[in-house]
């Protein structure tokens, strides 16, 4: 399958490492001009250097813009009024106790893991109409279905995401417009790496070997049986971006090495 994404223009929230850095690296290599966004200056300049590395015949730019907030995503939408496909990515997560979490942590994951899909979303979406092409796509989590004790703020905003995909494509019926999710699992991304590098010097083992363990011991229904990897995450997003997947939309996409147990 040849995915062709020539002449389009996509923004990847949250892009400078991890999954969006991957995912914007899998668009720009099917030739879209690619938008990269974090909210430090130096991390996005660095990032679309990295990117136009990679791809020197890529068209690259970046905006530096905190789109956990309303002012971030408006002056982001200024800068690029007008996408052909937007990845909402933009994504906060980190393990605490239901009973530790107060009210103004819930209000910031909202904010940053919701509201900033909402707000683009609502920007970008009139102009995909108008064009009668456009795609939206959220990254959502298994943890969305799958919540996690442990991480019980975080799994709300990744239902939200669902819900708000599914109606969006509603709102979007009989259009070429496609709205979806994707839901990766436990992905070794950078972050990931952090979280795991202490007990990997503690245990004596690698990064991926504690990966492996991690998902054992805390997503024991996995069937990989292994962290993905940030590419393997993006690839089902860049083909959700495609021409191809056309008749897709609505969908809660799984990249989660089957830690969802449903036959649906």
């Amino acid at each position: 399958m040849n995915i062709d994404l020539s002449g389009k223009t996509a923004l990847v929230s949250g892009s400078t490492l991890g999954i969006g850095f991957a995912i914007a690296k899998g668009l720009a290599d099917c030739g879209a001009a690619v938008v990269l966004n974090g909210r430090k200056q130096q991390a996005v300049d660095e990032a679309v250097a990295a990117l136009k590395k990679g791809f020197p015949g890529a068209e690259v730019r970046g905006v530096a813009a905190d789109l956990g907030t309303a002012q971030g995503c408006a002056a982001l939408v200024r800068a690029e009024p007008s996408v052909d496909i937007l990845v909402n990515n933009l994504g906060i997560y980190g393990p605490q106790d239901f009973f530790e979490i107060p009210d103004d942590e819930w209000t910031r994951f909202f904010d940053v893991n919701v509201l900033s899909g909402v707000r683009l979303s609502r920007a970008y979406l009139p102009s995909m109409l108008e064009k009668n092409w456009g795609r939206v796509i959220f990254i959502s989590s298994e943890s969305g279905l799958n919540i996690p004790a442990d991480m019980i703020h975080y799994g709300f905003t990744k239902t939200a995401n669902l819900s708000i995909a599914r109606g969006l494509a509603k709102r979007m019926a009989g259009s070429g417009v496609t709205v979806n999710s994707v839901l990766p699992g436990p992905t070794m991304s950078e972050g990931v790496e952090a979280m795991l590098r202490e007990a990997a010097e503690r245990s004596g083992r690698s990064i991926e070997e504690t990966g492996v363990a991690f998902v054992k011991e805390n997503r024991s229904s996995s069937l990989l049986q292994r962290p993905a990897t940030v590419e393997e995450v993006a690839n089902m997003v860049v083909y959700t971006a495609s021409p191809q997947a056309s008749a897709t939309t609505g969908a809660a996409l799984r990249v989660d090495g089957g830690v969802v147990d449903s036959i649906a």
